[in-house]
């Protein structure tokens, strides 16, 4: 009996850890598609003119009562770096946001607005991807959840093992090309994209090495469950030649 619980044990273990895997690819997508902390970093922004109720470091002091006119901001944009102030920003897949000069709350815009227009196309391929790659990985998912709670044949079983490894394999193409494409338009974006969004310094965020984590936990899952699915062809191709052996050998040598 050792030979036959053995490998259902070791099925059912392979099961749930695709399952399990499959399922946090669902969650990190889903966090990472909904957030706009695939990239952050610094934007130099200009100092205003201080006013009566707007003084200290962050805005630019000019004694004469002339401040405002044209010989005042030639020399302010002449002074050098401490005429500006670091904003921390982050963006998206939806919005890109960073901090006021003056204010506590952050601005945020669409990133579509600010990808130059020849890369819109890729921006929307990349956001059609993304959704898609969360579909595919929510119905690998189900099919995932109906193998481990229908209790039915082995075959039955087999046909929606082989589904489900099918469709997360899908999903993780899906998802690599999705995550390529965004991070070919943001850097397009950071080059061509409007000159008051343009960063001074960034690097890619949390949300987007989520992305990648819930990528790799993907194509883990597709690799697991098409073990599971070729270790079960063998031993039922096994079993099948020990079959033919034994009866083989019983017609061969029949009992007197």
């Amino acid at each position: 009996r050792m030979p036959v619980s053995v490998p259902a044990a070791d099925r059912r273990q392979r099961a749930s850890a695709a399952f399990s895997l499959s399922f946090l690819s669902l969650i990190f997508s889903i966090t990472a598609f909904s957030s706009s902390y695939w990239c952050a970093g610094t934007r130099k922004v200009a100092k205003p003119f201080c006013t009566g109720s707007n003084r200290g470091e962050l805005c630019i002091r000019i004694n004469s009562p002339e401040g405002n006119d044209s010989n005042g901001v030639q020399y302010i944009w002449e002074t050098g770096d401490d005429k500006f102030v670091e904003r921390k920003f982050h963006a998206g897949i939806w919005y890109s946001c960073e901090e006021s000069v003056n204010e506590e709350d952050e601005k945020c815009r669409s990133f579509i607005s600010l990808t130059p227009a020849s890369d819109r196309g890729v921006l929307w391929l990349s956001i059609v991807a993304e959704l898609l790659y969360i579909v595919l990985l929510l119905t690998g998912f189900i099919l995932m959840s109906v193998e481990m709670c229908y209790y039915s044949t082995v075959i039955d079983r087999l046909k929606i093992n082989a589904f489900s490894a099918v469709v997360t394999v899908l999903a993780g193409l899906l998802g690599m090309v999705a995550h390529m494409m965004y991070t070919t338009v943001f850097q397009m974006t950071v080059n061509l994209g409007p000159e008051d969004w343009r960063p001074h310094t960034w690097d890619y965020g949390w949300s987007y090495c989520l992305a990648w984590a819930s990528f790799a936990c993907c194509m883990a899952a597709a690799v697991t469950t098409i073990n599971k699915y070729t270790k079960t062809i063998l031993e039922f191709k096994h079993k099948r030649k020990m079959l033919e052996r034994s009866l083989k050998i019983k017609y061969t040598f029949p009992d007197h």
